[in-house]
């Protein structure tokens, strides 16, 4: 697949990512580093079943939408006692609280619209108290452990040039994604440039990051 053609010198070309993220999936250079991962197993089998048209013509079509924020952050101490369905937490009904802890949880900010797929319906991130301000040092400074996240993902983390956006991600696919390259379950073409980056990060670290990047907009 030709991704250099869909990736122009002044920003970041969401297809010509697309294009190179389906890539490594069907040449099994992306895979999960947590085995019990089954939407990658089924991105990569997806990838696999696909010719190089129909991903070039899927890639085309995500590129086209307009990007809308989906994501709301929000530190608490405890959130509403929670379920998992379908690799989705859910709040329980009248179920009381239980505590956070070291960890951020997403939740669909309507469960019955999200059930339904309505494309407007986001989430909610609960991460805990102090974890955006924590990320958003380690991510301007690289705590003597890393390189400022804008080197590489550009002044406002939106991209640049091959490399992706990643302000207003999904928290949870962040920190997944920074475990996988740390250990080195993602090997396409720019992953051992990050995999350098991330090598002393801790888990404390991920999350923090992956809280302050969540919450840009």
């Amino acid at each position: 697949m030709a991704v250099q053609n869909f990736i122009t010198a002044d920003k970041v070309n969401v297809a010509g990512l697309i294009l190179a993220g389906s890539a490594d999936f069907k040449n099994d250079l992306r895979t999960s580093f947590d085995a019990r991962k089954t939407n990658t197993a089924q991105m990569i089998q997806a990838a696999k079943a696909m010719t190089d048209d129909e991903i070039k013509s899927a890639a085309e079509y995500i590129s086209s939408m307009t990007w809308t924020p989906w994501i709301r952050v929000v530190e608490a101490d405890t959130i509403p006692r929670m379920r998992i369905a379908g690799n989705v937490f859910f709040p329980i009904a009248d179920g009381g609280t239980e505590p956070l802890g070291n960890r951020i949880v997403e939740t669909p900010e309507d469960a019955v619209r999200f059930e339904l797929r309505d494309p407007r319906s986001g989430f909610v991130a609960y991460a805990p108290r102090g974890s955006v301000a924590k990320g958003a040092a380690l991510a301007s400074s690289g705590g003597n452990k890393t390189l400022p996240c804008n080197v590489c993902h550009g002044p406002d983390l939106n991209g640049l040039g091959p490399v992706p956006g990643i302000a207003g991600r999904s928290p949870s696919y962040i920190m997944r994604q920074l475990w996988d390259i740390q250990q080195g379950s993602r090997k396409g073409v720019w992953s051992p440039l990050m995999k350098q980056v991330v090598a002393r990060l801790t888990e404390d670290d991920m999350l923090n990051l992956a809280a302050y990047v969540a919450s840009m907009h």
